[in-house]
């Protein structure tokens, strides 16, 4: 395994999954749960979220062959994606992130999609299996790392927020989203040097 791809490809994919962000929405969305019913619920929704992302990542080449997406087309449409993702977590809309907690035990949506098998993510998977399809298991072995560590984090929510609290949760999601910020501009300026380079 070649862990100077995979680490990087990791922390990006951990970035975007957004667990500290994400984490008072599960919890908004967790709250009319019974609390014996939360970890089966969030165990189930996180898996559901893998599988998705890993689908994604392994059959990228066949999409992106069936809808006729070159890389470049790709890289830029991903790099705008991200930027907005980005940007919507440094300049967090309140309203996002208290969401009133439903009667009825949430399934896929919204918490399995989009908030961890999310389109910056997909499209990041797209990306990677795409330029580098030899390293389907790199990149899956990132994509398992990554989503442990968002596992890790929203199963300790309660206890997270109660040490570092909702605006402790949100200055790091600012922090991680200007780091996101840096890697959009750069997913673009590849995505418009391939397009120029193609002429």
């Amino acid at each position: 395994m070649n862990w100077t791809d995979i680490a990087p490809a990791a922390a990006t994919l951990f970035l975007i999954m957004d667990p500290l962000g994400n984490a008072p929405v599960f919890n908004a969305v967790m709250s009319n749960v019974p609390a014996a019913r939360r970890p089966a619920i969030i165990a189930r929704e996180l898996l559901i979220a893998l599988a998705i992302l890993m689908s994604f990542l392994f059959a990228g080449n066949a999409i992106l062959g069936f809808l006729g997406l070159s890389q470049s087309s790709l890289n830029i449409a991903g790099g705008v994606l991200l930027f907005i993702i980005s940007l919507r977590m440094i300049f967090p809309d309140a309203s996002a992130t208290e969401q009133p907690a439903e009667n009825i035990e949430p399934l896929i949506v919204p918490l399995a999609v989009p908030l961890i098998a999310g389109p910056s993510s997909i499209a990041v998977l797209l990306l990677l299996s795409s330029n580098h399809p030899e390293q389907l298991f790199e990149w899956s072995v990132a994509l398992f790392l990554a989503w442990l560590g968002t596992t890790i984090i929203l199963a300790a929510a309660p206890l997270l927020l109660s040490v570092i609290g909702i605006r402790g949760a949100r200055a790091l999601e600012r922090l991680m989203g200007m780091i996101l910020v840096i890697l959009a501009t750069q997913m673009l300026l590849n995505g418009v040097r391939d397009f120029v380079q193609s002429f």
